[in-house]
């Protein structure tokens, strides 16, 4: 059974999804990747499917999700990457061992779209490097 690993933001949108694509296209032969949020938008942003797709990373079919979905079920490692849902969620039951590894929110990002998608694309390379890093080292 693979290690299953829950990134959590607050609303679930950008970089938790973001994260979610990454370990499943980099490392989706070891893990099993999810994402939740602790106040869901609903939605996952626009931009950051776009900027998803600029590196073969499709998550157009992700949904926003609640952490509710997953309070009855084990994962190996809970990631907050944001500092909003790392004080929402400081203790999670399920979760065997939880780190966090922070992020700029790109949502807040202003201007026009492509001074917003530039900094989607900076958000979308440090979450990628991060879990690079992560899938070679396990940390």
């Amino acid at each position: 059974m693979k290690p299953r690993v829950l990134f959590l933001c607050t609303g679930n949108s950008c970089r938790s999804h973001m994260a979610e694509g990454w370990l499943c296209h980099l490392g989706s032969d070891r893990f099993e990747a999810l994402s939740a949020g602790a106040k869901p938008t609903g939605y996952v942003h626009p931009l950051a499917i776009k900027a998803m797709a600029e590196v073969g990373v499709d998550i157009s079919q992700h949904r926003s999700k609640s952490i509710d979905e997953f309070a009855r079920q084990p994962l190996d490692l809970l990631v907050t990457v944001c500092d909003n849902a790392r004080e929402s969620c400081p203790m999670y039951a399920g979760a065997k061992r939880q780190v966090h590894w922070g992020f700029d929110d790109p949502a807040h990002a202003t201007g026009t779209e492509e001074e917003k998608m530039a900094v989607f694309r900076r958000v979308r390379d440090e979450i990628g490097a991060r879990i690079r890093r992560f899938v070679e080292t396990g940390e």
